[in-house]
Protein backbone atom coordinates (compact mmCIF):
# COMPACT_ATOMS: atom_id res chain seq x y z
CA UNK A 1 0.00 0.00 0.00
CA UNK A 2 1.34 3.44 -0.90
CA UNK A 3 1.75 6.11 1.74
CA UNK A 4 -1.03 8.17 0.17
CA UNK A 5 -3.39 5.19 0.02
CA UNK A 6 -2.58 4.26 3.59
CA UNK A 7 -3.26 7.81 4.82
CA UNK A 8 -6.61 7.88 3.02
CA UNK A 9 -7.62 4.53 4.54
CA UNK A 10 -6.52 5.61 8.00
CA UNK A 11 -8.43 8.89 7.72
CA UNK A 12 -11.55 7.06 6.54
CA UNK A 13 -11.31 4.63 9.43
CA UNK A 14 -11.05 7.52 11.88
CA UNK A 15 -14.20 9.06 10.41
CA UNK A 16 -16.09 5.76 10.51
CA UNK A 17 -15.08 5.29 14.13
CA UNK A 18 -16.32 8.70 15.20
CA UNK A 19 -19.64 7.41 16.49
CA UNK A 20 -18.33 5.48 19.47
CA UNK A 21 -18.49 6.80 23.01
CA UNK A 22 -15.93 9.42 24.01
CA UNK A 23 -13.05 8.50 26.31
CA UNK A 24 -11.16 10.66 28.74
CA UNK A 25 -7.92 12.03 27.32
CA UNK A 26 -5.99 10.40 30.16
CA UNK A 27 -7.05 6.94 29.03
CA UNK A 28 -3.86 4.97 28.18
CA UNK A 29 -3.05 3.70 24.73
CA UNK A 30 -2.31 0.00 24.25
CA UNK A 31 0.38 -1.54 22.04
CA UNK A 32 -0.32 -5.26 21.86
CA UNK A 33 2.67 -7.14 20.40
CA UNK A 34 2.33 -10.79 19.40
CA UNK A 35 5.22 -12.95 18.15
CA UNK A 36 4.71 -16.25 16.32
CA UNK A 37 6.32 -19.44 17.70
CA UNK A 38 8.64 -17.68 20.16
CA UNK A 39 10.02 -19.80 22.99
CA UNK A 40 11.58 -18.27 26.10
CA UNK A 41 14.75 -17.82 24.01
CA UNK A 42 15.25 -14.31 25.36
CA UNK A 43 17.87 -12.69 27.53
CA UNK A 44 15.27 -11.59 30.08
CA UNK A 45 14.28 -15.25 30.50
CA UNK A 46 17.86 -16.29 31.17
CA UNK A 47 18.75 -17.74 27.78
CA UNK A 48 22.57 -17.47 27.60
CA UNK A 49 22.68 -17.54 23.79
CA UNK A 50 19.91 -15.08 22.92
CA UNK A 51 20.77 -11.54 21.90
CA UNK A 52 17.55 -9.65 22.53
CA UNK A 53 18.43 -6.24 24.01
CA UNK A 54 15.17 -4.52 23.10
CA UNK A 55 12.75 -7.07 24.54
CA UNK A 56 15.05 -7.18 27.59
CA UNK A 57 14.70 -3.39 27.77
CA UNK A 58 10.92 -3.74 27.74
CA UNK A 59 11.18 -6.19 30.63
CA UNK A 60 13.03 -3.56 32.68
CA UNK A 61 10.11 -1.20 32.07
CA UNK A 62 7.49 -3.71 33.08
CA UNK A 63 6.89 -7.11 34.64
CA UNK A 64 8.34 -10.23 33.05
CA UNK A 65 6.10 -13.22 33.75
CA UNK A 66 8.47 -16.15 34.01
CA UNK A 67 5.73 -18.78 34.26
CA UNK A 68 3.02 -17.83 31.77
CA UNK A 69 1.20 -20.69 30.03
CA UNK A 70 -0.94 -20.88 26.92
CA UNK A 71 -4.16 -22.87 26.73
CA UNK A 72 -3.44 -24.83 23.52
CA UNK A 73 0.00 -24.75 21.84
CA UNK A 74 -1.13 -24.27 18.26
CA UNK A 75 -1.53 -20.92 16.50
CA UNK A 76 -5.26 -20.65 15.82
CA UNK A 77 -6.60 -22.03 19.11
CA UNK A 78 -4.23 -20.09 21.37
CA UNK A 79 -4.84 -16.79 19.59
CA UNK A 80 -8.60 -17.33 19.60
CA UNK A 81 -8.42 -18.12 23.32
CA UNK A 82 -6.42 -14.99 24.19
CA UNK A 83 -8.56 -12.68 22.08
CA UNK A 84 -11.85 -13.98 23.49
CA UNK A 85 -10.55 -14.54 27.03
CA UNK A 86 -12.06 -18.04 26.92
CA UNK A 87 -10.67 -21.57 27.04
CA UNK A 88 -10.56 -23.88 24.00
CA UNK A 89 -13.40 -26.01 25.40
CA UNK A 90 -15.58 -22.90 25.60
CA UNK A 91 -14.95 -21.69 22.05
CA UNK A 92 -14.55 -25.22 20.60
CA UNK A 93 -11.40 -24.32 18.69
CA UNK A 94 -8.74 -27.04 18.69
CA UNK A 95 -7.25 -26.90 15.19
CA UNK A 96 -6.38 -24.48 12.39
CA UNK A 97 -9.68 -24.48 10.50
CA UNK A 98 -12.42 -23.53 12.96
CA UNK A 99 -13.28 -19.90 13.81
CA UNK A 100 -14.38 -19.06 17.35
CA UNK A 101 -17.48 -17.26 16.03
CA UNK A 102 -18.78 -20.55 14.68
CA UNK A 103 -19.47 -21.46 18.32
CA UNK A 104 -19.94 -17.99 19.86
CA UNK A 105 -21.04 -15.57 17.11
CA UNK A 106 -21.65 -12.66 19.50
CA UNK A 107 -18.56 -12.97 21.69
CA UNK A 108 -16.87 -9.66 22.49
CA UNK A 109 -13.18 -9.86 21.66
CA UNK A 110 -10.47 -7.94 23.49
CA UNK A 111 -10.15 -5.20 20.84
CA UNK A 112 -13.95 -4.98 20.65
CA UNK A 113 -14.07 -4.28 24.39
CA UNK A 114 -11.69 -1.38 23.79
CA UNK A 115 -13.73 -0.19 20.81
CA UNK A 116 -16.82 -0.07 23.01
CA UNK A 117 -14.86 2.10 25.41
CA UNK A 118 -14.12 4.57 22.61
CA UNK A 119 -10.77 3.31 21.40
CA UNK A 120 -9.62 3.20 17.79
CA UNK A 121 -8.62 -0.43 17.14
CA UNK A 122 -5.97 -1.21 14.53
CA UNK A 123 -4.19 -4.40 13.48
CA UNK A 124 -0.93 -4.74 11.58
CA UNK A 125 0.20 -8.26 10.64
CA UNK A 126 -0.75 -11.53 12.31
CA UNK A 127 -2.98 -11.38 15.38
CA UNK A 128 -5.55 -14.03 14.60
CA UNK A 129 -4.42 -17.09 12.66
CA UNK A 130 -2.62 -16.97 9.31
CA UNK A 131 -1.15 -19.81 7.30
CA UNK A 132 2.55 -18.92 7.31
CA UNK A 133 3.99 -18.03 4.91
CA UNK A 134 1.15 -18.67 2.43
CA UNK A 135 -1.26 -16.04 3.82
CA UNK A 136 1.25 -13.23 4.38
CA UNK A 137 -0.16 -10.08 2.77
CA UNK A 138 -3.80 -11.17 3.24
CA UNK A 139 -6.33 -10.89 6.08
CA UNK A 140 -5.72 -14.54 6.93
CA UNK A 141 -8.22 -16.11 9.34
CA UNK A 142 -9.05 -12.72 10.77
CA UNK A 143 -12.00 -11.36 12.77
CA UNK A 144 -13.21 -8.17 11.02
CA UNK A 145 -15.41 -6.92 13.92
CA UNK A 146 -12.30 -6.65 16.07
CA UNK A 147 -10.76 -3.82 14.05
CA UNK A 148 -11.36 -0.33 12.72
CA UNK A 149 -8.29 -0.70 10.53
CA UNK A 150 -6.36 -3.68 9.15
CA UNK A 151 -2.96 -3.48 7.44
CA UNK A 152 -1.32 -6.51 5.80
CA UNK A 153 2.26 -5.84 4.68
CA UNK A 154 4.05 -8.23 2.35
CA UNK A 155 7.83 -8.06 2.03
CA UNK A 156 10.61 -9.51 -0.07
CA UNK A 157 10.57 -12.72 1.97
CA UNK A 158 7.45 -13.68 -0.01
CA UNK A 159 9.22 -13.02 -3.29
CA UNK A 160 12.32 -14.96 -2.27
CA UNK A 161 10.75 -18.19 -1.05
CA UNK A 162 12.57 -20.02 -3.85
CA UNK A 163 15.85 -19.17 -2.10
CA UNK A 164 14.87 -20.87 1.16
CA UNK A 165 16.84 -23.93 2.29
CA UNK A 166 14.41 -26.73 3.13
CA UNK A 167 16.01 -29.50 5.19
CA UNK A 168 12.93 -31.66 4.58
CA UNK A 169 11.99 -31.22 0.91
CA UNK A 170 9.04 -33.61 1.26
CA UNK A 171 7.37 -31.03 3.55
CA UNK A 172 6.16 -27.53 2.80
CA UNK A 173 8.43 -24.80 4.16
CA UNK A 174 5.65 -23.84 6.58
CA UNK A 175 6.09 -27.12 8.47
CA UNK A 176 9.69 -28.05 7.74
CA UNK A 177 12.95 -26.94 9.29
CA UNK A 178 13.69 -24.29 6.67
CA UNK A 179 15.56 -20.99 6.62
CA UNK A 180 17.07 -18.12 4.67
CA UNK A 181 19.84 -15.67 5.56
CA UNK A 182 18.31 -12.88 3.51
CA UNK A 183 19.87 -10.02 1.64
CA UNK A 184 18.67 -6.47 2.06
CA UNK A 185 17.44 -4.44 5.00
CA UNK A 186 15.10 -5.14 7.88
CA UNK A 187 12.53 -2.76 6.42
CA UNK A 188 12.24 -4.86 3.24
CA UNK A 189 11.12 -7.95 5.14
CA UNK A 190 7.45 -8.42 6.03
CA UNK A 191 8.12 -8.07 9.76
CA UNK A 192 10.19 -4.95 9.17
CA UNK A 193 7.30 -3.50 7.18
CA UNK A 194 4.93 -4.43 10.02
CA UNK A 195 7.04 -2.38 12.42
CA UNK A 196 7.10 0.51 9.94
CA UNK A 197 3.32 0.51 9.56
CA UNK A 198 2.82 0.25 13.33
CA UNK A 199 5.03 3.28 13.84
CA UNK A 200 3.06 5.17 11.18
CA UNK A 201 -0.17 4.49 13.07
CA UNK A 202 1.42 5.75 16.27
CA UNK A 203 2.46 8.91 14.46
CA UNK A 204 -0.97 9.53 12.91
CA UNK A 205 -3.30 8.18 15.56
CA UNK A 206 -5.09 11.48 16.16
CA UNK A 207 -6.85 12.33 19.42
CA UNK A 208 -8.65 9.06 20.02
CA UNK A 209 -7.11 6.53 22.43
CA UNK A 210 -5.51 3.71 20.48
CA UNK A 211 -5.50 -0.07 20.73
CA UNK A 212 -2.74 -1.09 18.32
CA UNK A 213 -2.16 -4.80 17.74
CA UNK A 214 1.16 -5.65 16.09
CA UNK A 215 1.67 -9.25 14.97
CA UNK A 216 5.05 -10.51 13.77
CA UNK A 217 5.36 -13.69 11.65
CA UNK A 218 8.82 -14.84 12.69
CA UNK A 219 10.35 -16.93 14.11
CA UNK A 220 7.68 -19.23 12.58
CA UNK A 221 9.13 -21.44 9.86
CA UNK A 222 10.64 -20.69 7.47
CA UNK A 223 13.17 -18.91 9.67
CA UNK A 224 13.92 -15.83 7.56
CA UNK A 225 16.03 -12.88 8.72
CA UNK A 226 18.68 -10.60 7.22
CA UNK A 227 22.11 -12.23 7.24
CA UNK A 228 23.51 -9.89 9.90
CA UNK A 229 21.34 -11.64 12.48
CA UNK A 230 22.73 -15.04 11.51
CA UNK A 231 26.19 -13.61 12.07
CA UNK A 232 25.28 -13.00 15.73
CA UNK A 233 25.22 -16.77 16.26
CA UNK A 234 28.35 -18.53 14.94
CA UNK A 235 27.63 -22.19 14.25
CA UNK A 236 30.47 -23.31 16.54
CA UNK A 237 28.56 -21.76 19.47
CA UNK A 238 25.35 -23.67 18.76
CA UNK A 239 24.68 -26.77 20.84
CA UNK A 240 21.72 -29.15 20.78
CA UNK A 241 19.88 -29.65 24.08
CA UNK A 242 20.92 -32.45 26.39
CA UNK A 243 18.67 -35.48 26.75
CA UNK A 244 19.54 -38.46 28.98
CA UNK A 245 19.62 -41.91 27.42
CA UNK A 246 16.21 -43.59 27.42
CA UNK A 247 14.32 -40.37 28.15
CA UNK A 248 11.33 -41.41 26.00
CA UNK A 249 10.89 -44.83 27.57
CA UNK A 250 8.62 -43.62 30.37
CA UNK A 251 6.62 -41.11 28.29
CA UNK A 252 3.28 -42.02 26.64
CA UNK A 253 3.23 -42.27 22.85
CA UNK A 254 0.53 -39.58 22.63
CA UNK A 255 2.86 -37.07 24.29
CA UNK A 256 4.86 -36.72 21.07
CA UNK A 257 3.33 -34.66 18.28
CA UNK A 258 2.41 -36.55 15.13
CA UNK A 259 4.22 -33.98 12.96
CA UNK A 260 7.56 -35.03 14.46
CA UNK A 261 7.31 -38.82 14.00
CA UNK A 262 11.01 -39.58 14.47
CA UNK A 263 13.57 -37.81 16.68
CA UNK A 264 15.04 -34.72 15.01
CA UNK A 265 13.18 -35.60 11.81
CA UNK A 266 16.08 -37.98 11.12
CA UNK A 267 18.36 -35.03 10.31
CA UNK A 268 22.09 -34.85 11.03
CA UNK A 269 23.57 -32.69 13.80
CA UNK A 270 25.03 -30.00 11.52
CA UNK A 271 21.67 -29.43 9.84
CA UNK A 272 19.99 -29.18 13.23
CA UNK A 273 22.54 -26.64 14.42
CA UNK A 274 21.97 -24.59 11.27
CA UNK A 275 18.22 -24.66 11.96
CA UNK A 276 18.85 -23.55 15.54
CA UNK A 277 21.09 -20.74 14.33
CA UNK A 278 18.35 -19.60 11.94
CA UNK A 279 15.73 -19.69 14.68
CA UNK A 280 17.83 -17.50 17.00
CA UNK A 281 18.63 -15.17 14.09
CA UNK A 282 14.89 -14.73 13.51
CA UNK A 283 14.36 -14.03 17.21
CA UNK A 284 17.01 -11.28 17.16
CA UNK A 285 15.46 -9.86 13.98
CA UNK A 286 12.07 -9.61 15.70
CA UNK A 287 13.76 -8.12 18.76
CA UNK A 288 15.11 -5.32 16.57
CA UNK A 289 11.60 -4.58 15.24
CA UNK A 290 10.22 -4.44 18.79
CA UNK A 291 13.05 -1.99 19.52
CA UNK A 292 11.95 0.24 16.65
CA UNK A 293 8.44 0.44 18.11
CA UNK A 294 9.73 1.17 21.62
CA UNK A 295 12.01 3.88 20.21
CA UNK A 296 9.03 5.42 18.39
CA UNK A 297 7.00 5.51 21.59
CA UNK A 298 9.89 7.31 23.29
CA UNK A 299 10.38 9.72 20.38
CA UNK A 300 6.67 10.54 20.26
CA UNK A 301 6.61 10.95 24.07
CA UNK A 302 3.89 8.29 24.32
CA UNK A 303 5.71 5.78 26.53
CA UNK A 304 4.34 7.27 29.74
CA UNK A 305 0.76 6.85 28.55
CA UNK A 306 1.01 3.48 26.80
CA UNK A 307 0.49 -0.05 28.05
CA UNK A 308 2.77 -2.41 26.12
CA UNK A 309 1.95 -6.11 26.14
CA UNK A 310 4.42 -8.55 24.60
CA UNK A 311 3.62 -12.25 24.24
CA UNK A 312 4.12 -15.27 22.02
CA UNK A 313 1.23 -17.50 21.03
CA UNK A 314 2.96 -20.55 22.55
CA UNK A 315 6.36 -21.99 23.29
CA UNK A 316 8.60 -23.93 20.92
CA UNK A 317 10.86 -26.98 20.88
CA UNK A 318 14.42 -26.90 19.55
CA UNK A 319 15.29 -30.57 19.95
CA UNK A 320 14.40 -31.29 23.58
CA UNK A 321 13.37 -34.77 24.75
CA UNK A 322 15.63 -36.47 22.25
CA UNK A 323 14.60 -34.52 19.17
CA UNK A 324 11.24 -32.76 19.54
CA UNK A 325 10.86 -29.68 17.32
CA UNK A 326 8.28 -26.94 16.96
CA UNK A 327 5.07 -26.99 19.07
CA UNK A 328 1.97 -29.12 19.82
CA UNK A 329 3.20 -30.80 22.99
CA UNK A 330 2.25 -30.47 26.64
CA UNK A 331 5.86 -30.36 27.80
CA UNK A 332 7.09 -27.20 29.48
CA UNK A 333 8.90 -25.90 26.39
CA UNK A 334 5.68 -25.78 24.37
CA UNK A 335 3.15 -24.91 27.08
CA UNK A 336 5.17 -22.01 28.50
CA UNK A 337 5.79 -18.82 26.54
CA UNK A 338 7.06 -15.26 27.05
CA UNK A 339 4.76 -12.56 28.43
CA UNK A 340 5.81 -9.05 29.46
CA UNK A 341 3.46 -6.25 30.51
CA UNK A 342 4.69 -2.68 30.87
CA UNK A 343 2.83 0.53 31.49
CA UNK A 344 2.48 3.72 33.49
CA UNK A 345 1.97 3.47 37.22
CA UNK A 346 2.80 -0.22 37.63
CA UNK A 347 4.69 -0.50 40.91
CA UNK A 348 6.27 -3.84 40.03
CA UNK A 349 8.13 -2.57 36.96
CA UNK A 350 11.56 -4.03 36.39
CA UNK A 351 10.77 -7.18 38.36
CA UNK A 352 10.26 -10.81 37.37
CA UNK A 353 7.05 -12.52 38.45
CA UNK A 354 7.48 -16.24 39.15
CA UNK A 355 3.83 -16.97 39.87
CA UNK A 356 1.95 -19.33 37.54
CA UNK A 357 -0.38 -17.36 35.25
CA UNK A 358 -2.38 -18.18 32.12
CA UNK A 359 -2.88 -16.50 28.78
CA UNK A 360 -6.63 -16.23 29.45
CA UNK A 361 -5.56 -13.73 32.14
CA UNK A 362 -4.39 -11.24 29.48
CA UNK A 363 -7.89 -10.01 28.57
CA UNK A 364 -9.11 -9.21 32.13
CA UNK A 365 -5.71 -7.75 33.01
CA UNK A 366 -5.60 -5.31 30.11
CA UNK A 367 -9.16 -4.14 30.61
CA UNK A 368 -8.47 -3.66 34.33
CA UNK A 369 -5.27 -1.67 33.75
CA UNK A 370 -7.00 0.56 31.17
CA UNK A 371 -10.23 0.79 33.19
CA UNK A 372 -12.27 -0.67 30.33
CA UNK A 373 -15.43 -2.69 30.91
CA UNK A 374 -14.97 -6.43 30.31
CA UNK A 375 -17.50 -9.21 29.72
CA UNK A 376 -18.48 -11.19 32.82
CA UNK A 377 -17.86 -14.58 31.19
CA UNK A 378 -14.07 -14.33 30.94
CA UNK A 379 -12.21 -17.47 32.01
CA UNK A 380 -9.15 -15.78 33.48
CA UNK A 381 -8.56 -13.21 36.19
CA UNK A 382 -6.83 -9.85 36.35
CA UNK A 383 -3.12 -9.91 37.13
CA UNK A 384 -3.23 -6.34 38.46
CA UNK A 385 -2.14 -7.45 41.97
CA UNK A 386 0.99 -9.08 40.48
CA UNK A 387 1.72 -6.06 38.29
CA UNK A 388 2.04 -4.02 41.46
CA UNK A 389 3.61 -6.71 43.65
CA UNK A 390 5.07 -9.58 41.57
CA UNK A 391 6.00 -11.68 44.62
CA UNK A 392 2.49 -11.55 46.07
CA UNK A 393 1.14 -14.94 47.24
CA UNK A 394 -0.83 -16.38 44.33
CA UNK A 395 -2.78 -19.62 44.15
CA UNK A 396 -2.60 -19.80 40.38
CA UNK A 397 -2.38 -22.89 38.22
CA UNK A 398 -2.41 -23.26 34.44
CA UNK A 399 -4.22 -25.74 32.21
CA UNK A 400 -3.06 -26.51 28.67
CA UNK A 401 -4.51 -29.05 26.24
CA UNK A 402 -3.86 -30.44 22.76
CA UNK A 403 -5.84 -32.64 20.37
CA UNK A 404 -4.06 -35.53 18.67
CA UNK A 405 -5.55 -36.92 15.45
CA UNK A 406 -5.69 -40.64 14.78
CA UNK A 407 -2.58 -41.74 12.90
CA UNK A 408 -0.28 -44.73 12.53
CA UNK A 409 0.44 -44.56 16.28
CA UNK A 410 -3.05 -43.79 17.63
CA UNK A 411 -6.15 -45.66 16.46
CA UNK A 412 -8.45 -42.77 17.41
CA UNK A 413 -8.18 -39.05 18.22
CA UNK A 414 -6.84 -38.31 21.70
CA UNK A 415 -7.18 -35.18 23.82
CA UNK A 416 -4.31 -34.42 26.17
CA UNK A 417 -4.78 -32.12 29.16
CA UNK A 418 -2.08 -30.82 31.51
CA UNK A 419 -2.07 -28.80 34.72
CA UNK A 420 0.95 -26.81 35.89
CA UNK A 421 1.28 -25.57 39.46
CA UNK A 422 4.23 -23.81 41.06
CA UNK A 423 5.96 -27.16 41.58
CA UNK A 424 4.17 -29.88 39.62
CA UNK A 425 3.01 -30.79 36.13
CA UNK A 426 0.33 -33.48 35.80
CA UNK A 427 -0.82 -34.60 32.33
CA UNK A 428 -3.51 -37.03 31.17
CA UNK A 429 -3.99 -38.41 27.68
CA UNK A 430 -7.61 -39.38 26.93
CA UNK A 431 -8.43 -38.94 30.61
CA UNK A 432 -5.54 -41.26 31.50
CA UNK A 433 -6.52 -44.10 29.17
CA UNK A 434 -3.61 -43.31 26.80
CA UNK A 435 -1.11 -42.50 29.52
CA UNK A 436 -0.30 -40.18 32.42
CA UNK A 437 2.70 -37.94 33.13
CA UNK A 438 3.75 -36.37 36.43
CA UNK A 439 6.84 -34.21 36.92
CA UNK A 440 8.40 -32.52 39.95
CA UNK A 441 9.81 -29.21 38.69
CA UNK A 442 11.80 -28.63 41.86
CA UNK A 443 13.90 -31.73 41.21
CA UNK A 444 13.34 -32.19 37.48
CA UNK A 445 12.74 -28.88 35.63
CA UNK A 446 13.36 -30.44 32.20
CA UNK A 447 10.74 -33.16 32.78
CA UNK A 448 12.97 -36.18 32.27
CA UNK A 449 11.58 -38.40 35.04
CA UNK A 450 7.90 -39.36 34.71
CA UNK A 451 6.89 -40.09 38.31
CA UNK A 452 3.46 -41.36 37.28
CA UNK A 453 4.90 -44.74 36.29
CA UNK A 454 6.04 -45.62 39.82
CA UNK A 455 4.62 -43.01 42.19
CA UNK A 456 5.41 -42.97 45.88
CA UNK A 457 2.81 -41.97 48.48
CA UNK A 458 3.56 -38.27 48.11
CA UNK A 459 3.23 -38.44 44.33
CA UNK A 460 -0.05 -40.33 44.59
CA UNK A 461 -1.46 -37.76 46.97
CA UNK A 462 -0.45 -34.84 44.77
CA UNK A 463 -1.85 -36.48 41.62
CA UNK A 464 -5.13 -37.16 43.44
CA UNK A 465 -5.29 -33.47 44.34
CA UNK A 466 -4.42 -32.22 40.86
CA UNK A 467 -6.70 -34.55 38.90
CA UNK A 468 -10.01 -32.85 39.76
CA UNK A 469 -8.43 -29.41 39.39
CA UNK A 470 -7.36 -30.33 35.86
CA UNK A 471 -10.71 -31.80 34.89
CA UNK A 472 -12.56 -28.74 36.18
CA UNK A 473 -10.78 -26.61 33.55
CA UNK A 474 -10.39 -28.92 30.53
CA UNK A 475 -12.20 -31.90 29.10
CA UNK A 476 -10.59 -34.98 27.56
CA UNK A 477 -13.66 -35.49 25.36
CA UNK A 478 -13.12 -35.38 21.61
CA UNK A 479 -15.11 -32.49 20.07
CA UNK A 480 -18.24 -33.44 18.17
CA UNK A 481 -17.76 -30.53 15.78
CA UNK A 482 -15.86 -31.45 12.61
CA UNK A 483 -12.12 -30.87 12.55
CA UNK A 484 -9.47 -31.50 9.95
CA UNK A 485 -6.72 -33.73 11.36
CA UNK A 486 -4.49 -33.08 8.35
CA UNK A 487 -4.24 -29.44 9.41
CA UNK A 488 -3.50 -30.15 13.08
Amino acid sequence: MTKMGWNMLFGLALVLGAGVHPVEASQPNVVFIVVDDLATTLGCYGDPLAKTPHIDRLATRGICFERAYNQLPLCNPTRASVMTGLRPDQIKVYDLDRHFRDELPDVVTLPQAFQRAGYFSARVGKIYHYNVPASIGTDGFDDPPSWNLRVNPKGRDKDEEHLITNAEPHRKISAALSWLAASGTDEEQTDGMIATEAIRILEQRGKKPLFLAVGFFRPHTPYVAPKKYFDLYPLEQIRLPYTPAGDRVDIPIAAFAHNCPVPNYGLDELTLRKATQAYYASVSFIDAQVGRILDALDRLEQSQNTIVVFWSDHGYHLGEHGGVWQKRTLFEQSSRAPMVIAGPGLRGRGQTCRRVVEFVDIYPTLTAVADVAAPEILAGRSLMPLLNEPSLPWDGFAVTQILRPADERLDKPVMGCSIRTQRWRYTEWAGGEQGVEFYDHHADPLEFNNLANDPDEVAKAVMDRLRPMLRSRASAKIPTTPFNPKRL
